[in-house]
């Protein structure tokens, strides 16, 4: 009999609080649900209808595309008659956090007969080319996971497909049965995945409805900061919603303004590289691989995992970096502080959605240039260009060794003045915090950015016209087409996640900080400071190397270019505890033709010379032999974390550990919110510092546990 009052438990821990909502927690709730509205983010019913009307469409001719197959390979008439294709939805749409102009992800299923290469990249994108509503189509065969990117109606789609081992698709297939997986291929698998997850999320939820509330929220939150991108490193809308999902678990009884005030709360104290599970990792005897630092070397290098709860069970986030998680930490914080605010009755929830002053948190950026002769180039190029600028920022990172960290602005702009079509990113460089400055002192990133441009110009389908530029500007150097009415507005009052001081001397430049919303008080560049540039630089040109295709052996020398970023001695120690840099005046300027095989030889061994050179303590970019390359002295740290194994099960853990959650019926029944707090940070500290969730993972019989030994995560096996 007491047994079925327990409440059911989600999640692969008790819960953190049974607490539900007090009159407060209602109102600040429905407060939140009418300003989400107001802020567009909900989709009219007209809208509504017309996404399913379009479905229907999209449906109907995947079953004639089926059929029309079937019957020209020489099936029965009941085969074509019985042919049958599925249509799956996951994603935002799938989640039903959705808004206004947003795409849908589609999934068609199909027999086995009917293959992803020829029929449905070739056949079904003829079936499609040819039909009038459809526009922008665009095939990406080679793609992670293969997809077709079209608009129907004026809805944009995101198409892919899976053919199981069926010769017929029942209309009632359950694709979140584990047979759906049996023969077929990893990219049949990964296809299968968008929706498995999806549907698994919504079964792991206490309540759908504050789920989505709460996640709707959250994620026009990490809009508003420049968070939300995993192309860039940060999170996409899997990630949020993962996230979302497990403070969720954490807190059945909670309301979406109690939801979005728990996720800041235990996600500010989260133990990274801890992994965020919603369930068990669980092994198949499919044996399709799945997340698991003891057997794969490069799991442990993950730094923000996030484990989807679907069989094979995979890292949603492997695109974080060092620096991204760095700054989706500092907004952490600052949707914490605006949070204890809005509690207290001292903010609203206005607030918590300010946007990020991006372009006045940094002091030095780098800007890259997309170019090319049409609209329709530029889609292509520039789809290329950023799904590979997390590799630029994970260059800088490796080349530097973590001294110089890089903010990815994960928004894009365009210069209307440009006769032809363009659109640019910006990257934010800070020095990382508690480095000694030392007088004069650069980081030359020419190879880094050399090696970026040679891996660019390797686009398959890269046409005359397609270029690339990457430039170092200064802040007041940013171009007038970034800020919205087209000039540079007054600079606004800080918020609470931001240095109360504040120099009334500062100049436009203002200071580089190593946190984005902080601005420190400094000292003013001396006479001459942003004039000076150490390297020889030559004039800033924004032409593309020339595609490999097209290169002479005389184009260029990588010798001759200047990618440098000059660090001034003007420094300033942060409230915060942090040593900050401000940079002063430099340049990485780029020459016209780089990419030429010699210089791309060159580059290599600038990459190897780099390595050889680690071993002392000193990294020199560019070519060793020119007199103006720079060398750069560094602290032999180790700055990547890993996440280390040991064969101790932790049911004792487990135990301890529950038994102190604030979930308890003792602890739940107080009505001291400050109590409720306390004990809530400190019982969330220990369960994150055992294996992430403070149990033993079923399936994986053994803790995963992170353990600090000295300036390196190092991977421990006992037993």
């Amino acid at each position: 009999m007491a047994a079925s009052n327990t409440p059911k438990q989600y999640g692969i821990t008790k819960p953190i609080s049974l607490l539900g909502p007090v009159e407060a927690d209602l109102q600040r709730t429905a407060e939140l649900e009418k300003f989400l509205v107001e802020a567009g983010l909900y989709e009219s019913p007209e809208e509504s209808a017309k996404r399913e009307q379009v479905l229907a469409e999209l449906d109907k001719i995947l079953k004639d595309w089926v059929k029309q197959l079937t019957s020209q390979r020489g099936y029965t008439d009941q085969m074509v008659e019985e042919a049958n294709a599925l249509l799956f939805t996951f994603g935002s749409y799938r989640l039903g956090v959705h808004g206004p102009g947003a795409d849908i992800d589609t999934l068609c299923v199909g027999p086995s007969y009917v293959s992803r290469e020829e029929d449905f990249f070739i056949n079904l994108h003829d079936i499609l080319a040819q039909t009038e509503e459809v526009t922008e189509l665009q095939p990406v065969p080679d793609a992670h996971v293969p997809v077709m990117k079209f608009k129907f109606h004026g809805i944009s789609i995101d198409l892919l497909y899976a053919s199981v081992s069926l010769l017929v698709v029942p209309a009632d297939l359950d694709i979140s049965q584990g047979s759906v997986l049996y023969d077929v291929d990893e990219a049949t698998v990964r296809s299968l995945n968008g929706c498995r997850v999806a549907d698994q999320i919504l079964r792991l939820v206490p309540n759908v409805e504050n789920f989505r509330t709460t996640l709707r929220c959250l994620k026009y939150w990490a809009k508003r900061r420049g968070v939300y991108s995993n192309v860039t490193g940060f999170l996409g809308g899997v990630n949020w919603a993962l996230l979302v999902a497990r403070v969720c678990q954490l807190y059945p009884n909670a309301v979406p303004s109690m939801l979005v005030s728990r996720f800041f709360r235990v996600f500010t104290q989260w133990r990274w590289p801890n992994p965020v599970m919603l369930c068990s990792i669980e092994e198949d005897e499919l044996g399709f691989p799945v997340w698991d630092p003891r057997k794969n070397p490069r799991d442990r290098c993950h730094h923000m995992p996030i484990i989807t709860p679907a069989y094979p069970c995979m890292n949603s986030s492997y695109n974080v970096s060092t620096s991204t998680l760095r700054v989706m930490m500092e907004q952490f914080q600052f949707g914490n502080k605006v949070c204890q605010e809005i509690e207290m009755n001292k903010a609203s929830w206005s607030s918590l959605f300010e946007p990020f002053q991006f372009f006045e948190a940094y002091k030095n950026y780098l800007q890259v240039d997309i170019i090319a002769e049409d609209d329709e180039d530029l889609r292509l190029w520039k789809g290329w260009v950023e799904s590979r600028l997390r590799q630029l920022t994970l260059k800088i990172e490796r080349d530097t060794y973590g001294m110089l960290q890089c903010h990815p602005y994960p928004h894009e702009f365009a210069d209307p003045s440009r006769q032809c079509a363009h659109c640019a990113f910006f990257m934010g460089l800070s020095r990382k915090e508690g480095v000694v400055i030392q007088e004069g002192q650069q980081f030359d990133i020419r190879g880094t950015v050399d090696e970026f441009r040679h891996e660019i110009n390797l686009y398959m389908f890269w046409k005359p016209g397609m270029e690339l530029a990457v430039s170092h500007v200064r802040r007041k150097q940013i171009p007038a087409y970034v800020f919205p009415e087209g000039y540079r507005r007054p600079r606004p009052s800080r918020h609470v996640n931001q240095h109360q001081q504040s120099d009334k001397n500062e100049t436009e430049d203002g200071p580089m900080t190593g946190s984005p919303d902080g601005q420190l008080k400094r000292k003013l560049d001396s006479p001459g400071t942003d004039d000076a540039e150490p390297c020889r630089s030559v004039k800033r040109a924004s032409v593309s190397p020339v595609h490999p295709k097209t290169l002479s052996p005389r184009s260029g020398n990588v010798g001759d270019e200047t990618t440098c970023i000059n660090q001034t001695n003007s420094a300033s120690s942060d409230v915060s505890g942090g040593s900050q840099t401000s940079h002063g005046n430099g340049s990485l300027e780029r020459a016209n033709r780089s990419s030429s095989p010699q210089a791309s030889e060159k580059s290599s061994d600038t990459v190897a010379s780099a390595s050889r050179d680690a071993t002392r303590g000193v990294v020199c970019s560019g070519d060793a032999t020119n007199k103006h390359g720079t060398c750069i002295s560094l602290v032999e740290k180790c700055t990547t974390p890993t996440v280390a194994v040991c064969t101790t099960t932790l049911e004792r853990v487990a135990v301890k550990v529950v038994s102190e959650l604030v979930g308890s019926e003792r602890l739940g029944s107080s009505n001291s919110a400050e109590l409720l707090e306390r004990t809530e940070k400190d019982v969330l500290v220990e369960n994150v510092h055992f294996g992430g969730n403070g149990v033993a993972q079923g399936g994986l019989p053994e803790e995963l546990e992170v353990y600090e030994v000295g300036c390196a995560l190092e991977v421990v096996i006992e037993g």
